[in-house]
Order: structure tokens, then C-alpha cells, then sequence
């Protein structure tokens, strides 16, 4: 069958409405715009450590207290995940990712007059982080229900944009700091992100509708009715003549029957036109927010995965710079450190999206192992020494970061955890619970590099985090196909134990209205 698109109205944007999941057309300028969001959020927020020291100087702060500007921006973009799915099904997605790109902007803008690191608290960790929230996570949702086959390696190549970005801002940001300060380089990024805004206004909302086929099956008949139909054409084959079909398709004759049914004609034309006469059913209301997926042990492990596993998404980046200083390392060669770290996760992101898109193994599993990597690649920094040890650590852990980092919020859309119908929800409620770890990473390792005055302790931390995450994955299926089958499993022999035996009809019936029949034939031969 040819693939149909057209265009229908919805409340504040316009939908495009296929007859299945497109695989393209429009999803490329979604695509596009998602790596110009994670761009413009990501890829700033991982950029954030070239701004670490000047704040340290100009506030006269410890590097916990100038942390907590990251980990409030993180636990407000994580905690507000569940507002945003429930304004996204409301508003739809374009408005809210538009709305969210002028919180950012504003927030980064404020930020650059701020005259203490409180201020910074308020501006970009709550004004910018809610948009942040608003901005990337309805982007990479509707992005997933317009590729299917592709969802893997397109949503992977996508997400690189927060690569490029720190491959190209953090130097782009030194050098400027460098010709007109820290304070108008940041007003300078707030400016920036207002392409955020331009992004959302391409992201049109999509539906899936089944296209309906003239071969479609007829509803389905009442039991009572087909039995008359049965007797019916039972009758007409022996007398040849309808004289069975007052006395055998009586309501009255069948048990438990009290409702009258309509006359033979209409199944017949049920089966001339079904898809006249069958209207087209309403369509069930959307949910704001499902709560249901809390229920689904999987999704339970995979939600504590993402939890721990957030230890070591944003420390490395906030501490590579002030690890490489502190190692000697100058101020240019630090910045070409986090550049290259950037070029490596484009190549993890890349080849975990090729990877999961040729299913070797279950995507589920291809995660486990890359996590299992990239905590081992959190693990060797504190064993790098100069510049090139430092450059191999960086490069090793973005390629596994990468690997991870763009395929983790897509999985969710997989059967192993909850499946595409529920993603959205699913995806608010998961990124809800790494607020937590978003809100304690980056100062848990802050207070541990104060008090030991030792820049791997932060690593080590975001390690044990990440080991503890990937005990969590390894539980995602045992899950789902285990505990959850049987608890399925009761749940239906309880629901079959409470409901009553179906109705049975006497074994007789068609005998008896056949023999109705004959004695009926018997007597107009006697008169």
C-alpha cells in the first residue's frame, strides 16, 4: 500500500498525519533540529567548565559552591521532566520547545551581570535549567515517532551535536574569553541559544493513522446472532424457502436472550460495505502523564540505571580542565583536551547507533557492555599523566560516553523496556528520577576533591556510580521477561477464576430448529 501524508489542523500548530511510521520525510528536519538543541543545551552545559576558574576568581568561591550552578541547572532540567511531558501532550511540542529556548537564552543572558554565585543559582540553574528541560526532552521524543528502523542510528547521529559543540565552543569560548572577558562571553552564548527557539517552531507534531481498508473484517457479531444465522441458512438449505426464519431467529428462542436483534438483511449489508457502515470509532483521550509505567518492574531498573549512570555524565566534563591544570597542563593545550574528548563522542555516538541499528545482540545488552566501558574509562583517569595520558583518558572515555550518552533516553522505546506508546511518559518520569544524581553529582565530587585535595576522587566517584548503574541494566531483562511474564500470568488466572463459565447454548439448537423445520414441512404436505 502507497504511504499517504497530508496535513490536518490541531490546536495551535499542524500535524502531519501518516498511514505508518514515515522513516523520513519530515523527521530529517526534525533530526536537524534536535542536533541544533543538543547543541545549544548539552553541548553548552558540558562547555561550562572553561567559565570554572574565572568564577572561582571573580566570586572568590571553592569549586564546590561554583558546582552547584551545574547540579542546580541539572536537578531543575531533570526534576521538571514530568512538566514538560504533560505540557508537551497539551500544547504540543513546538510551543513548549519555543518557550523553553527563550528560558535559556534569558537565564545565560542574566547570568553574564551576576554579582555573586548565587545569582548564578537563580539564572542558570533555575531559570535556564527549566528550559533546558523544556527544550531538548520534547525534541528527542517526537524525533523517536517519526523513524522506526532508523530510530537507532538517526537519533545517535543527531545527539552528536552536543559534541560538536564542545569540540567548537570550547576554544571558540577561551579565545573570546580572552579578547573581552568571561562576562560578555557568556552574553554572548545567551544570545546565542535563541536558535533554540527557531528549532522548535519546525518540530510538527505527527499521528499514526492505519489506513482503512474496503477488505476489512465486519464487527464482530453477538453470539446469540450468529447461531440465528446458522439456523437461518440450515433451514433455507432443506426447504428451500424462509419458512424457518420466523419460528428459529426469535430473539425469544434463544436462552438468556431478552433484547431483539436486527433482521437478517443487515448482516448482509454489513458484508456488502463495512467501512459505511461501521462510523469511525473516537478516538481515546491522551493521557498527560502515565503514571502506569511505574508499575513495570523494568522500567523500575532501567530508572535506577539512569540514575547512578548520571554520576558520570557531567562530572568529567566540569573537572577535565581543572585536572589537566593541575597537572601542568596550559590553559590552550586543557581546552584541546575537552575538544578532543567531543571528536570521540561523535564516533561513540555514531557507532552506537550503527551498532544497535544491525542488532547483533539485544540493544539492551549492547548498552550493558558499553557501560561497563566507560566505567572502566572513568576509572584511568587518575593514572593519566601529562598531556598525552590525559588526551588517550579523554579520548577513550568521550568515545564510550558517546556510545552511551545518545542511546540511553531512545532505548525506552524498545520492547525490553517499555515501547514506543508509553516512551513519552516514560521518558518524563525517567529523566525525573536523575534529578537526584544530576543535583548530587557534580558537588558530591566537589566536597571530595576539597577534602582531598585530589582531583581523581571526583573520577572515582563517577565510577562507582557508574558500576552501580550497570548492575541496575542487568536487571532491565530478567525483568521484563521473568518477573513481570508472571506476574502477568496470576493476574490473568486471577481474572479468569473470578469470571463466571461463558454462557452456554444447549448442544441441540441447531437440531431442534431443524426438526422444527421438518415437522413444519410434514404438516403443509398433510393439508
Amino acid at each position: 500500500s502507497k504511504m499517504t501524508v497530508k496535513a490536518v489542523k490541531m490546536p495551535c500548530t499542524s500535524a502531519n498525519v501518516y498511514t505508518k511510521v514515515p522513516d523520513g520525510g519530515w523527521g530529517w528536519t526534525v533530526a536537524f533540529a534536535f542536533f541544533v538543541v543538543e547543541a545549544l543545551t548539552y553541548g553548552i552545559i558540558k562547555s561550562f567548565g572553561v567559565f570554572f576558574n574565572d568564577l572561582m576568581e571573580s566570586f572568590d568561591e571553592t569549586n564546590s559552591r561554583i558546582s552547584w550552578i551545574i547540579s542546580i541547572c541539572v536537578f531543575v532540567q531533570t526534576f521538571t521532566a514530568p512538566l514538560s511531558t504533560v505540557l508537551s501532550n497539551r500544547f504540543g511540542h513546538r510551543l513548549v520547545v519555543m518557550a523553553g529556548g527563550l528560558l535559556v537564552s534569558a537565564g545565560m543572558v542574566i547570568a553574564s551581570f551576576a554579582r555573586s554565585v548565587g545569582d548564578m543559582y537563580v539564572t542558570i540553574g533555575v531559570v535556564s535549567g527549566l528550559g533546558y528541560c523544556l527544550s531538548f526532552l520534547p525534541t528527542v521524543t517526537i524525533l523517536s515517532q517519526y523513524f522506526d528502523k532508523r530510530r537507532s542510528l538517526v537519533t545517535a547521529v543527531a545527539s552528536t551535536g552536543e559534541c560538536f559543540a564542545v569540540f567548537s565552543f570550547a576554544p571558540a569560548i577561551t579565545a573570546l574569553k580572552e579578547q573581552i572577558g568571561w562576562r560578555y562571553s557568556m552574553l554572548s552564548v545567551g544570545v546565542l541559544q535563541l536558535g533554540i527557539s527557531a528549532c522548535g517552531s519546525l518540530l510538527r507534531p505527527i499521528v499514526i493513522r492505519e489506513q482503512q481498508e474496503a477488505k476489512a473484517q465486519p464487527p464482530e457479531e453477538t453470539t446469540e446472532t450468529k447461531y440465528m444465522l446458522e439456523n437461518e441458512q440450515t433451514c433455507t438449505s432443506i426447504e428451500s424457502i424462509d419458512s424457518g426464519v420466523d419460528i428459529t431467529t426469535s430473539p425469544s428462542n434463544v436462552p438468556g436472550k431478552t433484547k431483539a436483534e436486527p433482521k437478517s438483511e443487515e448482516p448482509k449489508q454489513h458484508g456488502q460495505n463495512p467501512v459505511e457502515n461501521n462510523s469511525t470509532p473516537p478516538e481515546p483521550k491522551t493521557k498527560l502523564l502515565d503514571f502506569s509505567v511505574m508499575r513495570d518492574y523494568s522500567f523500575i531498573c532501567y530508572a535506577f540505571f539512569g540514575l547512578f549512570a548520571t554520576l558520570g555524565f557531567f562530572a568529567p566534563s566540569l573537572y577535565i580542565i581543572p585536572l589537566s591544570r593541575s597537572l601542568g597542563i596550559s590553559k590552550d593545550h586543557s581546552a584541546y583536551i575537552l575538544s578532543a574528548m567531543a571528536i570521540a563522542e561523535v564516533f561513540g555516538r555514531i557507532f552506537a547507533g550503527w551498532l544497535l541499528n544491525k542488532k547483533p545482540i539485544r540493544k539492551i545488552y549492547i548498552e550493558l557492555i558499553c557501560v561497563v566501558l566507560l566505567a572502566l574509562a572513568l576509572v584511568a583517569f587518575p593514572f593519566a599523566s601529562g598531556f598525552w595520558g590525559l588526551m588517550i583518558c579523554s579520548v577513550y572515555f568521550g568515545f564510550m560516553l558517546g556510545t552511551v550518552a545518545g542511546t540511553h533516553i531512545p532505548l525506552l522505546a524498545e520492547d525490553d523496556v517499555v515501547g514506543i506508546e508509553r516512551m513519552s511518559s516514560a521518558a518524563g518520569v525517567y529523566v525525573f528520577i536523575q534529578s537526584l544524581a544530576g543535583l548530587a553529582g557534580p558537588p558530591l565530587a566537589g566536597v571530595l576533591v576539597d577534602t582531598t585535595k585530589n582531583y581523581s576522587s571526583a573520577f572515582y566517584s563517577c565510577a562507582a556510580g557508574m558500576v552501580l548503574g550497570a548492575v541496575f541494566l542487568a536487571l532491565v531483562r530478567p525483568c521484563k521477561t521473568g518477573l513481570c511474564h508472571q506476574q502477568q500470568q496470576q493476574q490473568q488466572q486471577v481474572e479468569e477464576s473470578t469470571a463466571g463459565p461463558p454462557p452456554e447454548l444447549p448442544e441441540d439448537f441447531i437440531d431442534m430448529d431443524i426438526g422444527k423445520a421438518e415437522n413444519s414441512g410434514k404438516g403443509s404436505d398433510s393439508v
